[in-house]
C-alpha cells in the first residue's frame, strides 16, 4: 500500500515541526530571519533581539493569531542573518522588506521621493527652482514638501514676495528685454539689469530666511524701508515694499498650520479599520507646514496599531532624511530602538514622540482626523472600483474580476516625437507608480503607422515581462489589455501576443463609432463581431475613462518630448561639453550655429575651453559635415 508521501513524492513538510527543527542551530544573537514557502517563496522578514527566542514561539503549536498560524502552517523553509546589534537587526529588516515585499509583513506601497526647494549657489543672480533627487547640484536645499502642488505653492508664493527668478540660466543668459513675469510683478528682471547683484543677493537672503522660518525679521525690516522710502520721497518704491509686506502676511494666513512650539518635525498620524489602514504625515518645516501625504500600507485584519506603525516608520525613512522630531499618534513597539537607529541614519537625535496634551496632541488629533477620513473615502472608492471591475468581467467575458488592466496609447505628430503609453487601472484604481512611456525607436517605421507603433510597444513591454517574471509570480502580469484602435489593432497586438506565446490574456480593442461620439465605442475582439455596451452602462464610462487617462499620459510625454527637442542644440551631442561650457560657447559665439562654423584658433579663445576641448568641438561638427 502507497503512503501519501510516495503518492505525492515532490511534497514539502511545512508548519511549526519544521519550525522547531531550526531551533537546535540557533543562539541568543540578534538578527533577522526570513520564513519562506514551498516554493521558496519570502512569507514574513522579522528582525530579534534573540533568534532563538523568537523562533521558538513560532515553534508552538497553539497560541498565535490567524494571521500568523496561516503563515507558520505555510512556512516550508527558514533563513536567517545574525547581526551585532538589535538596531542594525532593525535597518537590515526594514530593508528585506522593501526589496522583498513580503505576503505577511506590513508594507509601504509609496516609495516616491519628495519633492524640495533649491536655490542654487553658481551665479550672481541665483536660481529658485522646484527639485526632486540626489542633491548633486550646488545650492541651499530646503524641504521635504508633502508634493509638487505644495512645492509651486510656496514657490509662487516666494515669487510674489522676494521677485526671485525662476526661468533656466539658458533663457537668463538670452533676454533682452524684460518677460512677462516681470509685468506681473513676480520678478525684478535681473536679467535686463532692473536690479544690482547687491540688491538680488538681499532678497535672495530674505527668501532663505523665510523658507527657515525668521519671518519677523522679513517684515520688521521691509517695513522700515518703506518708511524711509515714503520720507525721501520715494512712493513708487514705498508702494512696491508695500505690496511685498502684504504679501508675505498673506502667503503666513494662507498656510493654515503654523505651529509655535513645533520647529521642525513630521505629524505622523495612524487609522486602521476592517483590515485597511491609512497613514497621515504632515512636513513641519521651520514652524511651517509644507503639506500633507496619506499613505495605505497593506496590513492585515489582526495587525494592531504599534506593529503597522513601527513598520511604517522603519520603511518610510528607511531611504529619506528623518526630521529631529517625529511626532506619532500611537506607540510604538520598539520605540528606543527605532530612535537610535534613526539617530544613526540623521548623524543628530531623532526624537520619537506620542502627545497625551498640548499643541503637539492638538496636531496629531488634526492629522488623525485626515487619516480617518481618507481611509473613509478609499473604502468607498475601493468598493465602487471593485464593482466596476466585476461588470468588465461579465462584459468581456473574463473568467474573473481583472485585477489588473493595461491600457496603451501612442501619440506623434505626422510620425514625429512619437511615443507609446501605458497606463495601469487595478482594484484600488489607477496605479500611478505602474504608468511606463515607450520612445518609439523603430526606424524602419512609416510616419504615422499606428500598428507598428502598437507592435513596438507590446513587444518591448512582453520581452521584459517574460525575462524578469516569466513565472507570474510578482503580479506584473495583466489580466485584460485595452488597446486604443480597432480591429487593425486588435490584429497587430494578438500577432505579437502568438508570438510570445501569451494567448492566455484577453485583449479587447477600443474603437469610436462611425461618427466618433463618445459614448459609440465598439469594442473589438479576436475572431468575435464588434459590440457595443449601452449608452448609459457605468462599465462603459470607467473604460471611456481609462482610455482618456491613457491619451491623457500619451499627450503628456509627447508633449514632454517636443519641448525637450526644441529646446536642445547640437552642443548637448558633444562630449566634454556641460551646462557650464555650452553657456560659455553660447555667450562667446552667440548661437549654436555660429559655434559649428567657428574655427579652431577662435574656439580655443573661448574662457574655460582648453585646447584639447577645442579640437573635439571642431572634429565633432566638421565630421559631421
Amino acid at each position: 500500500m502507497n503512503t501519501s508521501d510516495e503518492l505525492h513524492p515532490e511534497r514539502v513538510e511545512t508548519g511549526h515541526d519544521v519550525i522547531q527543527g531550526y531551533l537546535k542551530t540557533l543562539d541568543s544573537s540578534p538578527g533577522v530571519y526570513r520564513m519562506l514557502d514551498q516554493e521558496s517563496r519570502v512569507l514574513y522578514v522579522g528582525k530579534a533581539r534573540n533568534l532563538r527566542a523568537r523562533v521558538s514561539n513560532y515553534a508552538r503549536p497553539s497560541g498565535h493569531s490567524p494571521r500568523i498560524a496561516r503563515m507558520i502552517s505555510m512556512t516550508a523553509s527558514m533563513m536567517f542573518l545574525t547581526t551585532k546589534t538589535e538596531t542594525e537587526a532593525l535597518l537590515l529588516e526594514q530593508n528585506l522588506i522593501k526589496q522583498l515585499k513580503p505576503k505577511f509583513n506590513v508594507l509601504l506601497r509609496d516609495d516616491k521621493s519628495f519633492p524640495n526647494i533649491l536655490v542654487t549657489a553658481a551665479q550672481d543672480f541665483p536660481q529658485i527652482k522646484k527639485h526632486r533627487g540626489a542633491k548633486k547640484e550646488k545650492g541651499s536645499y530646503y524641504g521635504p514638501f508633502a508634493s509638487a502642488g505644495a512645492v509651486n505653492r510656496t514657490l509662487n508664493q516666494l515669487q510674489r514676495v522676494f521677485l526671485l527668478r525662476d526661468c533656466s540660466d539658458t533663457m537668463f543668459e538670452s533676454r533682452t528685454r524684460p518677460c512677462l513675469q516681470y509685468q506681473i510683478k513676480r520678478c525684478s528682471a535681473p536679467c535686463v539689469g532692473k536690479i544690482s547683484p547687491e540688491e538680488y543677493r538681499q532678497t535672495v537672503k530674505d527668501a532663505e530666511k523665510f523658507l527657515t522660518g525668521q519671518t519677523t525679521d522679513i517684515q520688521a525690516r521691509l517695513a522700515s524701508e518703506m518708511s524711509q522710502a515714503s520720507e525721501a520721497m520715494e512712493f513708487e518704491r514705498a508702494a512696491a515694499l508695500r505690496d511685498r509686506i502684504k504679501a508675505l502676511t498673506q502667503v503666513q494666513t494662507a498656510q493654515g498650520i503654523n505651529p509655535k512650539s513645533v520647529a521642525e518635525a513630521d505629524i505622523v498620524a495612524l487609522h486602521l479599520e476592517n483590515g485597511q489602514a491609512c497613514v497621515q504625515v504632515f512636513f513641519i518645516r521651520a514652524n511651517q507646514n509644507w503639506g500633507n501625504r496619506d499613505y495605505y500600507p497593506r496590513v492585515g485584519a489582526d495587525v494592531d496599531a504599534a506593529e503597522a506603525l513601527e513598520a511604517f516608520v522603519g520603511q518610510f525613512y528607511d531611504t529619506r532624511e528623518p526630521p529631529k522630531q517625529i511626532i506619532l499618534s500611537n506607540e510604538i513597539e520598539n520605540p528606543d530602538l527605532m530612535a537610535e537607529a534613526l539617530t544613526g541614519k540623521l548623524g543628530r537625535k531623532v526624537e520619537l514622540v506620542v502627545p497625551r496634551r498640548g499643541e503637539k496632541a492638538e496636531l496629531i488629533d488634526g492629522a488623525l482626523r485626515n487619516a480617518r477620513e481618507s481611509l473613509a473615502r478609499k473604502m468607498a472608492e475601493s468598493a465602487t472600483q471593485a464593482k466596476l471591475l466585476k461588470g468588465l468581467a461579465e462584459a468581456f467575458d473574463l473568467s474573473s474580476p481583472p485585477g489588473r488592466v493595461e491600457v496603451y496609447d501612442n501619440s506623434h505628430i505626422q510620425g514625429a516625437f512619437a511615443v507609446g503609453a501605458m497606463i495601469v487601472a487595478g482594484p484600488e484604481g489607477f496605479m500611478k507608480n505602474q504608468y511606463r512611456k515607450f520612445n518609439i525607436k523603430g526606424e524602419d517605421l512609416t510616419p504615422g503607422d499606428d500598428f507598428g507603433m502598437m507592435k513596438e510597444v507590446l513587444t518591448r513591454r512582453f520581452k521584459r515581462l517574460i525575462k524578469e517574471d516569466a513565472e507570474r509570480r510578482e503580479g506584473h502580469w495583466p489580466d485584460l489589455l485595452l488597446i486604443d484602435g480597432g480591429a487593425g489593432q486588435v490584429s497587430a497586438v494578438a500577432s505579437i501576443m502568438k508570438e510570445f506565446g501569451v494567448e492566455d490574456i484577453p485583449m479587447v480593442g477600443v474603437a469610436k463609432g462611425l461618427d466618433r461620439d463618445a459614448g459609440k465605442e465598439e469594442f473589438h475582439r479576436v475572431g468575435q463581431r464588434p459590440f457595443a455596451l449601452r449608452h448609459n452602462d457605468p462599465v462603459l464610462y470607467f473604460v471611456q475613462r481609462m482610455r482618456d487617462e491613457a491619451h491623457r499620459f500619451a499627450i503628456g510625454t509627447h508633449r514632454a518630448k517636443r519641448s525637450k527637442a526644441v529646446g536642445a542644440t547640437p552642443l548637448d551631442d558633444v562630449p566634454g561639453v556641460g551646462a557650464a561650457r555650452k553657456r560659455a560657447l553660447l555667450a562667446h559665439f552667440g548661437s549654436a550655429k555660429a559655434v559649428a562654423r567657428a574655427n579652431l584658433s577662435d574656439l580655443k579663445a573661448v574662457e574655460g575651453v582648453s585646447g584639447a576641448l577645442a579640437e573635439k568641438i571642431y572634429d565633432y561638427f566638421h565630421e559631421r559635415g
